[in-house]
């Protein structure tokens, strides 16, 4: 008698191709009521099948529920935002180069998105899932902050407050408010670019100064 064998998945390429057109198509409803004038506010699990074209339970299979659904518009965002040319920043050996990436890449993102993510971040404010997400999501760029400072000459002279306090400078350098603050003043995406890249670069200098 031959042994039993485990309980085989079967994966039809097809039905994994539909099913990745489908949750594209969603996600790309998603992504068109955010940015219309409604916003945040007319997003729902019902109002974005009936965008894309497919049913309520479709939506829910796919992601879960409302935060779900936002978290995939999120990453699809971060991707066609530029989010992932972080890495080839993270390459650069030295700091201040890196650091001038990252600024760069931020404000093309939050300029690709400005309308939204403004609209985004502003409802997290009354809703705490939502901004506990933002707040997860602006985690990643402290650390990455972290990553490229710890490269600075005077870094592992400073004492552990000094770093930090430098972190969360260039914490809030990096940010959607700071960047949206100088834009709204008629100012292009490229010369917001340059004004947060020098004071960040000013401000990555206090660890090899000693400023404190």
């Amino acid at each position: 008698m031959r042994p039993k064998e485990g309980k085989r998945t079967y994966h039809s390429p097809k039905r994994d191709s539909a099913a990745g057109k489908t949750r594209a198509r969603i996600i790309s409803a998603a992504n068109k009521q955010l940015r219309s004038a409604k916003g945040l506010q007319s997003l729902s699990l019902e109002s974005v099948a009936d965008q894309a074209g497919v049913t309520r339970l479709t939506v829910y299979n796919q992601f879960g529920s409302r935060r779900g659904l936002l978290e995939a518009v999120f990453d699809d965002v971060a991707f066609r935002g530029g989010l992932h040319r972080l890495p080839e920043a993270l390459a650069e050996q030295d700091p201040r180069a890196a650091l001038r990436r990252v600024v760069a890449i931020f404000c093309e993102f939050w300029y690709f998105n400005r309308r939204m993510l403004g609209q985004i971040i502003g409802a997290g404010v009354a809703d705490s899932r939502l901004e506990a997400a933002i707040r997860a999501r602006g985690e990643r760029r402290r650390k990455l902050l972290a990553v490229i400072l710890k490269r600075v000459e005077g870094a592992g002279r400073a004492p552990p407050e000094a770093f930090d306090e430098v972190v969360d400078m260039l914490f809030v350098l990096t940010s959607h408010a700071v960047f949206a603050g100088l834009a709204d003043k008629g100012r292009s995406v490229q010369a917001v670019c340059r004004l947060v890249q020098d004071l960040a670069i000013r401000t990555l200098d206090r660890l090899d100064s000693g400023d404190d």
